[in-house]
């Protein structure tokens, strides 16, 4: 695992699904989950070429079916180190004999982390080196622990949404999502939750209703914030497993609707990127305070 660090944030990284794994502040506080398998065994993995499910785990590409599973292979596969310096590091894949066997395409897929005071800068630069048009999903996985919550206590805490009024989709069904939207009741933006919220599995928000969502801590302050422009994010903690730890998602994707067959080009919030082309974009989380707070 590399490290960097500044004055305020020391956070480390791996080479396998180049993964975030430890976010620490000054005084060692880890906000991190440690990827307790028991639980989850994750830390923060980079959804790529597809967030979330497939259909029965299929995809159809010019007529072809390709099988995938749930969030791509990218957080499973190890990356190179192409850049390190003292507040940043770069990450990069592309593919090989056996992603091509699942996902026809040839890319680049490079993954940096920017430290810039108590902020950490989370980069995706996905380049299309084949020679015909290529689609694909990203998204961001990162589980942050509860603040205050006690080993005894029950899985419960306090978000912070930018949006009064979100309205959810559930993703119910076999791992995928229907369409219909429903209100998702906060008190003026503040979203308490506890185990029980997340039954149907993630909340997810589409249609860019959010950009900023905040972990609270029981001072009513943001512990952690994550900031983005991506058109969705799911807000998720395993059911049944009483974890002490909720993750929060920026996405550009999402499952497959509940019965899809068609080709993967057309599936809900797909990317696509010409010969020659690249896409980045990047997400930003905050330990502490934020400039808006």
């Amino acid at each position: 695992m590399e490290q960097i660090k500044n004055e305020h944030l020391t956070i480390g990284i791996s080479a396998h699904g180049a993964e975030l794994q430890s976010i620490k502040d000054s005084d060692g506080k880890e906000y991190l989950w440690q990827a307790n398998p028991s639980i989850w065994g994750r830390h923060s993995p980079i959804l790529f070429p597809i967030v979330c499910g497939l259909w029965n785990d299929t995809c159809r590409i010019d007529g072809k079916e390709f099988n995938m599973s749930r969030h791509g292979f990218a957080r499973d596969t190890d990356f190179t180190l192409v850049a390190q310096g003292k507040e940043k590091v770069v990450y990069a894949m592309h593919e090989n004999e056996e992603t091509l066997k699942v996902y026809p395409y040839h890319f680049n897929l490079a993954v940096s982390y920017r430290l810039a005071k108590n902020k950490i800068k989370v980069v995706w630069h996905v380049e299309n080196t084949g020679r015909k048009e290529m689609y694909f999903q990203i998204g961001g996985h990162p589980a942050f622990l509860i603040p205050g919550l006690l080993p005894s206590e029950p899985m419960h805490g306090r978000l912070r949404l930018d949006d009064t009024e979100p309205r959810r989709i559930f993703g119910n069904v076999k791992g995928c999502v229907t369409p219909e939207h429903s209100a998702v009741v906060t008190e003026e933006g503040i979203l308490s939750f506890d185990e029980e919220l997340f039954k149907d599995d993630a909340l997810i928000f589409d249609h860019s209703q959010l950009h900023k969502v905040s972990l609270l801590n029981h001072e009513n302050k943001a512990e952690v914030s994550v900031e983005f422009k991506a058109p969705a994010v799911g807000i998720w903690s395993p059911y049944g497993k009483n974890a002490p730890f909720v993750c929060i998602e920026p996405w550009y994707g999402i499952a497959d609707w509940a019965d899809y067959d068609g080709e993967f080009k057309d599936k809900y919030l797909m990317n696509k990127l010409l010969p020659g082309a690249s896409f980045m974009s990047e997400y930003t989380i905050t330990i502490g305070e934020t400039d808006e707070d």
